[in-house]
């Protein structure tokens, strides 16, 4: 087996261990265990996309490693490779399975050390992958590894393994850490451009906000409850990305992420796709348009809903927060479950809704409502649709590439999901923005095409008390209709 393979087999069952002490782009080791691997003893170190310059480096600091039993010079090697050379890590012996320590056969045929890791040369540097040592002297229970800097020449994928060969050295344990540093910051590679982004995102949402409260303060007298939810969807989006900027610089700046910083602003995204998925079904149910309650579904959507924020929260924070970063694909997958059986769940309620509200537009002949709801399902659907077509570049982007040497352009299967989420929210502030015409939108019992278009017509004029009146004639009777489109639903 080679070790990539090795890698990709045997790391998530090391990160649920290793991840717990981590800080980052500051990986700290308390006493960690090396855990039998093939013919090897290994303690994972840590993987991270380094951006080239003379500012990036992996630095050692006070490894410490300690031994059961002192029983002669026992030998611990280090082992950094780029993504690109992991073959470039143990050998075989006449075609058979892959090892990572010298073993006697291997050691006539390929030249390499027995008791050592076999390293074959970089074919862009022969220094490369690097190997560092550290030896127990004697009966000694512990050694420690010398401080050392490792700077990063190339673009790539780091890998860092600590591996004995030694089977003595059984119950092996390490303490200290390693620094691993880009030419701006800790930030991972993979994660750095997405700093940049929520900056960005930040500012977008700030415009969209500026837009929009100006357009609700002038026409606060005529504001719909739909617009009032709109407006806190605005407030939790621009939040969740403010905090998300702050999240990643503060971890850009000191290599280490807080765990109450990250918790909080996963709690705010998690509550803002849940009111986002609320709001937009509610709008498909025709809330405030065609009925002036849910009714008897007003438990469901809120049940729902709580169900969805518990799924996205418990897995916004295995993604996001230190404690659980990394964790083994089984349970993660264990995760990712609930959340997209809820979203697909939600998305087909949504659709069904709105055919339902569409058809009870256009048997009540409101043209203005109708062309309104119009929109809103096309841009929908087209959402729906860009969603589908990312989900499966997604699947496929992963599967192809298993040790993350696409790992620069990463970053972008998350941004998607908030600019496509942002587009929406500004779509749906167009079709719903406060405006005098706003009442036109609002649910006004059986109104006719024609009385609706006299009254968008006579809007802000003091006739505009007739319409009230006849919507309070219409009221018990609409009621009555909610009900029992509520019994049928």
């Amino acid at each position: 087996m080679d070790l990539g393979k090795l890698i990709h087999l045997f790391c998530p069952f090391l990160l649920c261990f290793h991840f717990k002490i981590a800080g980052a782009s500051v990986h700290i080791y308390p006493s960690q265990p090396f855990h039998d691997v093939g013919n090897s003893l290994l303690l994972y170190g840590g993987s991270e996309g380094i951006f080239a310059s003379s500012r990036s480096f992996i630095r050692f600091e006070n490894i410490t490693l300690s031994r059961l039993k002192g029983h002669s010079n026992g030998l611990v090697q280090a082992v950094i490779f780029e993504a690109s050379d992991r073959n470039n890590i143990g050998g075989s012996a006449y075609g058979g399975q892959r090892s990572i320590c010298c073993t006697p056969d291997l050691s006539k045929l390929q030249g390499c050390k027995q008791g050592e890791i076999i390293r074959i040369p970089s074919a862009h540097d022969p220094r490369w992958p690097i190997l560092l040592r550290v030896r127990f002297k004697g009966k000694h229970l512990s050694a420690k590894m010398e401080d050392t800097e490792i700077l990063i020449r190339k673009t790539g994928i780091y890998n860092l393994l600590f591996i004995s060969c030694d089977p003595h050295l059984k119950g092996l344990k390490m303490t200290g850490k390693t620094v691993w540093k880009n030419p701006n910051g800790y930030l991972p590679g993979r994660m750095a451009p997405l700093m940049n982004f929520y900056a960005y995102m930040s500012l977008a949402y700030l415009l969209l906000s500026a837009v929009w409260f100006f357009q609700y303060l002038r026409f606060r007298m005529d504001i719909l409850p739909l617009q009032h939810c709109i407006t806190v969807v605005i407030v939790l989006g621009l939040l969740e990305m403010v905090f998300w900027y702050l999240d990643y610089a503060n971890f850009n700046n000191t290599g280490m992420r807080p765990f109450a910083l990250t918790t909080w602003v996963v709690t705010i995204g998690a509550f803002r796709k849940t009111v986002s998925r609320i709001l937009i079904l509610c709008v498909s149910m025709g809330f405030g348009v065609v009925k002036s309650t849910l009714g008897g579904l007003t438990s469901k959507v809120l049940l729902v809903g709580v169900t969805y924020f518990i799924a996205s929260e418990m897995l916004d924070i295995a993604e996001h927060v230190g404690i659980i970063d990394d964790i083994s694909g089984r349970a993660k997958l264990f995760l990712v479950l609930p959340d997209a059986f809820l979203d697909a769940f939600l998305i087909l309620w949504i659709f069904t809704s709105l055919s339902k509200t569409l058809e009870q537009l256009q048997m009540k002949r409101t043209s203005v409502k109708l062309e309104i709801y119009r929109k809103f399902s096309n841009a929908l659907a087209v959402m729906v649709v860009a969603s589908v077509a990312w989900i499966v570049y997604e699947v496929y982007f992963k599967a192809t590439d298993p040790f993350n040497e696409r790992w620069q352009t990463a970053w972008t299967i998350t941004a998607f999901w908030d600019v496509i989420a942002f587009v929406l929210l500004c779509i749906i502030c167009y079709l719903w923005t406060p405006s005098q015409n706003s009442q036109r939108y609002a649910y006004s019992g059986d109104v006719d095409e024609e009385t609706e278009e006299a009254q968008s017509l006579t809007e802000g004029k003091q006739d505009g008390g007739i319409s009230l009146v006849k919507q309070e004639k219409n009221t018990d009777s609409d009621r009555e209709e909610d009900v029992e489109e509520d019994k049928r639903e």
